[in-house]
């Protein structure tokens, strides 16, 4: 993560269990902390392939008057659930989600993942006192792991396809930008150092002709540009 305000971070594509994880962690300086829109510096948590569960369900523990509401507790928290399709956006809503994110790095493959959807995506955020968090990612091929997937492979371009998704998510002001991934590489997604490797089972792509570290310096040339950006916002 880029510290700083705003922020950049990378979301683990899982579900981190807020209570066990706070009880545990919580009082520790590395644990990330957000100061919400009441002042207050709460865990902030990703929540994976929340649309699983109803709304309904998510209300009785994210709502204020839900009947096992963690709010207001030793375990509440900036609960941010994933964007998938349209229609998420009122269930999001309905659950008592602090905000949304996007996850998906294949610009198009979903309703959230495409970047001409953020503009309206953040439009409705506004309006009901959500945070939106864009997910960019430097590109996409899981072919490895999944055959039939070809279509959804995004080329990297040498660094402009991340660079796009990043212009695309400044350009909607969100507080925060999310990267889908530090080291997913069996997704293709991965922007740690990179050198030329191959195994007997799998071609590991690099970055050539750049440099291994490409996509870690085109993230803090960004991440400080964002951080400009957020200056000029406030004025």
């Amino acid at each position: 993560m880029i510290t700083g305000s705003p922020q950049m971070t990378w979301c683990p594509p899982f579900w981190t269990l807020p209570i066990s994880t706070a009880s545990r962690y919580g009082s520790h300086g590395a644990f990330y902390r957000y100061k919400n829109s009441m002042g207050k510096s709460l865990p902030l948590f990703y929540i994976y392939d929340s649309y699983l569960t109803s709304p309904e369900a998510w209300a009785h523990l994210l709502t204020p008057n839900g009947p096992h509401s963690i709010r207001n507790t030793p375990y509440d928290g900036v609960f941010i659930a994933l964007l998938v399709e349209e229609g998420h956006t009122h269930d999001i809503l309905a659950a008592g989600f602090d905000g949304m994110y996007t996850y998906f790095a294949s610009n198009g493959f979903s309703f959230g993942s495409s970047h001409q959807n953020w503009k309206a995506v953040k439009n409705f955020c506004d309006a009901n006192n959500l945070m939106f968090i864009p997910s960019v990612g430097p590109g996409y091929i899981d072919t490895s792991i999944r055959p039939w997937n070809n279509h959804n492979t995004r080329n990297r371009v040498n660094g402009k396809y991340y660079e796009t998704a990043l212009q695309a998510a400044l350009t909607v002001r969100p507080e925060i930008v999310s990267i889908t991934s530090f080291n997913e590489w069996h997704e293709g997604t991965q922007i740690e150092k990179a050198i030329p490797k191959k195994t007997p089972t799998r071609l590991y792509l690099d970055y050539l002709p750049h440099q291994p570290s490409l996509y870690l310096e085109l993230t803090r040339r960004w991440a400080e540009h964002f951080i400009k950006e957020k200056e000029q916002w406030l004025m």
